[in-house]
């Protein structure tokens, strides 16, 4: 094993308190460590800008802090949530809470170390040295890691959980993050419930419910998660978890009460109050929402947390609230987050659908149009994605609410209708997203209807014994709609049954040229763009995957 270094002289630390002088006392003793340079903050606030914004060696923050409704761990939280924690970072929490809970849910949380007050200094000197001396005995896995080797990361882990070695319970916990992002989630499962079985934990068991919900599972998932709630109702990332697990069921109203009780247990995170803003929006409550999102982008705009179509759908619900200053903020929030993210495609090309709302709210209806013709375009190409989608019928439906319309706009939302509904979760979505113009929800509803009707159909061809032509069916409308249902029930049709397929090779070659130019094997319904999921560890990578985006 590496041997751990001592010297602290380039190394850079945070300290977070808002008492001046156990913060002092903080800063004297790293720098009697020989720290290098150490930042001081007092407020939470400030403490997650320069945690979103710069790496740090080393985090020693406060748990309590009077006046706010956020804590210590509700940062940590987040900021782990949202990958925003380098591994390579010791984060201490010191404070003079010693209670089994709080003590327990520092565990949960990975934390470092957890530092009581009154202590001296050697005791916060030995709380590092152990925590650099873990990073140290996990290097292996995590140099693998950043090489984006995490299938040979994932075996070191195991080799690590199965023979018990120094710190197992942790490598466990990283090897079951890692095979779920390779898509091996019933392996997940099976370290999941080995962890469960050696030391039950509520990581471990929220670990098999995600790995249920990745493997298409919903409902088993939910039995997880109400069993785990019911053992530990403060737990939110379990809430978390759940109402995605019901988001995907299409139980909407379900999701929404569960995500607003995640918000509820930690009222100062920016991506539980934008679940719970977007699930309002989509459900139909504009009122509300528009109350929800506007916090949302008060409290997050300035954050990476933030996540940009939350001000999208703040712009939507103040046009029909008729806000015309509350949708002037929207676009000159729009400008700021521009100027810090110039080459981003997504921004710019949300920040037009802001745009031709203030058109509609500015009575310029022909720049409106003209507008929403050039999104039109882009309908049919690979990278027009749900979001994009679900702005577009909204934008049309705010048009058509106040007696503009285009005469190819029936067509077109039957053609993202088509396209889009996948299932009821994305049909609702979309549904939700039209409600200003109830005829457009409609449409929507009635292309889902369509789309079930089709993969019936192939169904009982399949059954009928005749699976060629369920898979030629199939990838029939799959082409015309470039519906992700269909094209993967092709997939698995022929998958199935390729032995009794004629000539199988050539209709996977159509099958799989469809799969891969439309990432139908990703379809999947989300609020706003995916971050990490609740629950897992921050496995940050030195690669990056490229996208292309839709002309902005």
């Amino acid at each position: 094993m590496a041997q751990i270094d001592d010297d602290l002289s380039t190394s850079v630390a945070l300290v977070v308190d808002a008492n001046p002088i156990s913060r002092s006392i903080l800063v004297s003793q790293l720098r009697d460590f020989g720290m290098g340079s150490i930042v001081q903050c007092s407020r939470l606030a400030d403490a997650r800008r320069q945690l979103e914004y710069r790496a740090f060696d080393v985090v020693l923050c406060e748990h309590h802090f009077a006046g706010e409704t956020t804590s210590g761990q509700d940062l940590l939280d987040d900021l782990r949530r949202n990958q925003l924690l380098p591994f390579s970072t010791v984060f201490i929490m010191v404070t003079a809470e010693a209670t089994y809970t709080k003590v327990a849910e520092a565990a949960e949380s990975a934390l470092d170390g957890y530092l009581l007050k009154p202590h001296k200094g050697s005791h916060l000197g030995e709380r590092l040295r152990q925590a650099r001396i873990r990073k140290v005995s996990l290097q292996e896995i995590f140099s693998a890691i950043e090489a984006d080797d995490f299938e040979g990361a994932a075996q070191l882990c195991l080799q690590r959980f199965e023979t018990k070695g120094k710190f197992w319970l942790y490598a466990a916990r990283v090897g079951a993050e890692l095979l779920l992002r390779i898509g091996k989630h019933a392996e997940a499962q099976v370290l999941y419930e080995a962890v469960v079985a050696a030391k039950t934990l509520p990581w471990a068991k929220l670990g098999v419910a995600r790995s249920l919900l990745d493997s298409g599972q919903a409902a088993a998932a939910v039995s997880t998660l109400e069993n785990l709630v019911r053992e530990d109702p403060t737990y939110a990332d379990a809430y978390d978890v759940m109402g995605r697990a019901q988001f995907e069921l299409g139980k909407f109203d379900q999701a929404m009460a569960t995500y607003k009780m995640a918000s509820e247990l930690t009222p100062a995170s920016i991506s539980r109050l934008q679940n719970l803003g977007m699930m309002t929006y989509y459900s139909g409550d504009r009122v509300e929402a528009e109350k929800i999102l506007d916090r949302t982008t008060r409290l997050g705009l300035d954050s990476k947390m933030f996540d940009c179509q939350s001000l999208v759908l703040l712009a939507f619900s103040r046009l029909e609230s008729g806000d015309r200053k509350g949708l002037q903020r929207c676009r000159d929030d729009f400008i700021r987050l521009m100027e810090r993210n110039p080459d981003s495609q997504r921004h710019a090309r949300l920040a037009k659908t802001v745009d031709a709302l203030s058109f509609i709210q500015e009575h310029q209806f022909a720049q409106a149009l003209n507008a929403l013709r050039a999104m039109i375009k882009n309908t049919d190409l690979p990278e027009f994605d749900f979001e994009s989608a679900s702005n577009l019928v909204a934008l049309m439906a705010q048009l058509a609410n106040k007696a503009i319309q285009l005469e190819e706009v029936e067509s077109v939302v039957d053609t993202i209708g088509s396209r889009f509904c996948t299932n009821r979760a994305m049909a609702g979505l979309l549904a939700g997203a039209a409600g200003a113009h109830e005829p457009y929800a409609e449409r929507v509803r009635a292309a889902h209807t369509r789309i079930l009707k089709f993969t019936e159909h192939a169904m009982s061809l399949s059954m009928g014994g005749n699976p060629r032509a369920a898979v030629e069916d199939l990838l029939q409308h799959g082409e015309a709609t470039l519906n992700a249902k269909l094209i993967e029930t092709a997939h698995l049709v022929l998958n199935r049954y390729a032995d009794k397929i004629a000539d199988a090779g050539a209709l996977n070659l159509a099958v799989q040229a469809l799969r891969t130019r439309f990432s139908t094997v990703n379809a999947k319904p989300s609020l706003g763009e995916q971050k990490r999921q609740a629950g897992g560890l921050t496995l940050r990578t030195s690669g990056s995957v490229s996208v292309k985006a839709l002309p902005a």
